[in-house]
């Protein structure tokens, strides 16, 4: 156990050296079984985190987002945060003002994350496969720049079934209805 956890702290270490080193625009942490990010992160990456446009977390077990997260890496064109437990995430992602794709697909959340309405740079929005029920199609409606939305495989109500052009100007991608069982 104690030498496998070795060798994903190190996997971790590669990936950020090599981000700091080549000065890319991307860090990849996904499947590092992250349950969250790791502090030493920012001290290691202070000196590039402004040119840091894509982020992937993907596929770890991170339960929660922080804002230190959110504010250090500000310039956020891009953040992949598929398959976690995250159930919410912090107010300050409405300071991203550069995010354009967002994938929270396979997560924990019940309610759309309401802080996303308030990221006006956004086009696409992936939350398939979490618990949502609710969603604030008016906010929703505002977004500008909103291009897909992707709803498939929630438990949405049937009020969102009735989203469609030109009440809404993107596209809402939702799985096909359950047929109503015959008594």
């Amino acid at each position: 156990m104690q030498k496998r956890m070795g060798e994903a702290v190190a996997r971790v270490a590669r990936k950020v050296n090599d981000t700091v080193e080549n000065k890319t625009d991307s860090l990849d942490l996904a499947n590092c079984k992250l349950m969250t990010f790791p502090v030493g992160i920012y001290k290691a990456m202070r000196s590039v985190t402004e040119g840091i446009h894509r982020i992937s977390l993907a596929n770890n077990e991170l339960k929660s987002l922080t804002s230190r997260f959110v504010t250090t890496f500000s310039q956020l064109r891009e953040l992949n945060l598929a398959g976690n437990y995250l159930h919410r995430l912090p107010e300050e992602v409405t300071s991203l003002l550069h995010l354009r794709a967002i994938n929270l697909s396979r997560n924990r959340f019940r309610r759309f994350p309401e802080p996303l309405a308030a990221v006006t740079t956004l086009e696409t929005i992936d939350l398939e496969e979490n618990e949502i029920t609710e969603v604030p199609t008016e906010k929703l409606a505002t977004m500008a720049s909103l291009r897909s939305l992707n709803l498939r495989a929630n438990p949405v109500g049937p009020e969102v079934r009735l989203l469609v052009r030109p009440l809404i100007p993107f596209d809402l991608l939702l799985s096909p209805e359950e047929p109503v069982p015959k008594a």
